[in-house]
């Protein structure tokens, strides 16, 4: 009779467990389904409700998962950085770590933590575990480089092997349209004027000439006329001020002018552009 109900007992326990199982599948395919429809916050819940009572961690990694891209979807970038974070820590296996990290790594492009995003992609590059991943690795490094205005050496990542030759283009165009700062500055220290002329700001940059020339003409006038003092005042407050402008002002509108083209190439790339994003 012991026998009979140790059996039993065994046989409910076994049942407990069973049933216990197949709630947890349920729950988790009724969260998949909410983040496959869009509805990110609920989702986020249910799958957080799973959690609490998967005691064992059966669907700790794809909750995990599946929470950080929830919380990447709606822009909240720290959340889904920590819960990509949890999912690697419960990694079973090589490609659920390579995943969870890539996921890590185009979140912190998109919430410009660039170097984080690089230390992660380079990690992945030297693992020769990864070495079959190679290509994925290098178009996340190449796309890492966008969000850093590195366009030229971006577009030598996606010209290797071929993997994005649009992307390639793309970065090849925005470099050429990029003027040079430094340029723009220092030209205008040996010419005033010229660094706004080279930005496309004529007017700013004939102004700058035709106020640094006043400047200098008042200085000459002053010292030619025997006004020493009123020269040494014009030549180090009036000709240095209008002087050191016209060189800030040319550095500004070439970074404004940068940061114009690099926001229209990246407006493209977030509405346009086919391939696959961050």
């Amino acid at each position: 009779m012991i026998f009979v109900n140790k059996k039993i007992l065994v046989i409910i326990l076994i049942a407990i467990a069973n049933l216990h199982s197949q709630t947890l599948k349920d729950q988790f395919s009724y969260a998949n389904e909410l983040f496959n429809e869009g509805k990110y916050f609920d989702a986020i819940t249910e799958f957080k409700r799973l959690q609490f009572f998967d005691s064992e961690n059966q669907f700790s990694f794809q909750s995990n998962i599946l929470i950080g891209k929830s919380y990447k979807a709606g822009a909240k970038f720290d959340d889904a950085i920590k819960y990509f974070t949890l999912a690697e820590i419960s990694s079973r296996n090589d490609e659920e770590y390579f995943n969870s990290n890539i996921l890590k790594a185009r979140t912190n492009i998109l919430r410009r933590t660039n170097h984080q995003a690089e230390r992660i992609l380079n990690e992945l590059l030297v693992d020769t575990k990864f070495k079959s991943k190679e290509n994925e690795i290098k178009y996340w490094l190449g796309w890492n480089l966008i969000f850093l205005d590195e366009w030229k050496k971006a577009s030598k990542i996606f010209l290797e092997n071929n993997l994005d030759t649009t992307l390639s283009n793309l970065c090849i165009s925005v470099d050429d349209k990029m003027y040079s700062v430094n340029f723009a500055k220092y030209s205008s220290y040996v010419i005033p004027g010229f660094g706004q002329f080279y930005t496309g700001e004529y007017v700013s940059g004939l102004l700058s000439l035709s106020w640094n020339v006043f400047a200098g003409y008042l200085t000459v006038n002053s010292f030619i006329e025997d006004r020493v003092f009123d020269g040494i005042i014009t030549a180090n407050f009036l000709s240095m001020r209008f002087y050191s402008g016209n060189t800030q002002n040319a550095e500004k509108f070439a970074l404004q002018k940068n940061l114009e083209i690099s926001n229209k190439a990246l407006n493209y790339l977030q509405f346009q552009f086919k391939g696959e994003k961050p």
